[in-house]
């Protein structure tokens, strides 16, 4: 994977929105996509290759502008100017989106898969075809291929979380979506819907106690800087879904889409490597920033989970048919 130093980042800021001295003046449809990653973040080094393959094979006729690290607002506030068609692309969670578009979160189910293997059959699926359907139904299109944010594990600042027990009392930061809120609840925790962008300020100021999020999120949000513990739970397998404005979409000509959306998805599949790439390095790099790693057990928070109704619940909010499409993929829940 590719070094980006400090001085790269710097230099490149101009280039991401199109607006260095290279950029073309005259385009025939210039998108805007938003994102909340820094720009070190494979997904928006991929995302840029991906904009200049499009740029290229479209002779510069779409010209995809890509705005990283929040400076269009935060996912609710980017997903607002989605919905408006203010930009055009866009790369919530489900867990953002599932604000709009519920049955997105299908795939947030707490502890339902079990490793990548399950994670792809399911998305790249009918699992991902049924949330793909949803997507559409709101107005927006969603790419085929999801790119991957990774199993999120929990972090804080006292105490690492070994067991359901050790989450009592501990108030931890989710995404502003109900089923993380309702997972950590049932667990015990005290859970709080945050914007990703206010939560390294929370946690440096004890707002909150920890949060949870994939390793390389971690890593390049420089949460080390205000955590202590990583808990690795593997809690819920988290992807970042490629929207577009489904009315600045389909104005583009059958023949663009078709550039467009076989870039993106070629470019998702190298940046799934990267993460899986990540997953294996990035621990060793967090534990050298001193961070304390631990493995918890997960059989005692699925059984807590299954003892107080959790998947009962959220089977009946999702629905027998988006149900079965994640349990054709990790078996038996509940």
């Amino acid at each position: 994977m590719a070094t980006i130093n400090r001085r790269s980042v710097l230099a490149g800021i101009a280039a991401w929105t199109g607006s260095g001295p290279h950029a073309r003046a005259k385009s025939r449809f210039i998108y805007k996509y938003g994102n909340n990653l820094p720009t070190s973040h494979p997904l928006n080094r991929r995302a840029r290759e991906a904009a200049d393959r499009i740029r290229k094979e479209t002779a510069g006729e779409l010209d995809i502008r890509i705005f990283p690290s929040n400076q269009l607002g935060g996912d609710t506030g980017m997903l607002n100017q989605l919905r408006a068609g203010a930009i055009e692309f866009f790369t919530p969670s489900s867990l953002a989106i599932a604000t709009l578009v519920p049955s997105a979160a299908i795939n947030a189910v707490g502890f339902a898969f079990r490793d990548y293997n399950a994670v792809w059959a399911a998305m790249d699926g009918d699992l991902g075809g049924f949330i793909a359907a949803q997507i559409e139904k709101a107005g927006l299109h969603m790419m085929p291929r999801v790119w991957d944010n990774g199993f999120r594990q929990i972090t804080t600042s006292r105490r690492p979380i070994l067991s359901p027990a050790d989450l009592a009392g501990v108030k931890i930061r989710v995404p502003v979506s109900q089923i993380p809120i309702s997972l950590f609840r049932t667990l015990g925790g005290t859970p709080t819907g945050m914007q990703f962008s206010e939560v390294y300020t929370a946690l440096q100021t004890h707002i909150v106690d920890g949060q949870e999020n994939p390793l390389p999120i971690i890593d390049t949000a420089k949460l080390y800087e205000v955590q202590t513990y990583v808990s690795q739970t593997n809690h819920i397998w988290d992807g970042y879904l490629f929207v577009a404005n489904g009315a600045a979409w389909y104005r583009l000509p059958k023949d663009m889409r078709k550039i467009a959306e076989s870039a993106f998805n070629e470019l998702c599949m190298a940046q799934r490597a990267d993460i899986a790439a990540l997953n294996v390095s990035v621990r060793a790099a967090l534990s050298a920033r001193h961070m304390t790693f631990v493995d918890p057990d997960p059989a005692p928070f699925k059984k807590k989970l299954i003892e107080r109704g959790f998947y009962r619940q959220w089977r009946e909010r999702f629905g027998d048919v988006a149900w079965r499409h994640l349990e054709r993929y990790v078996g038996r829940l509940a």
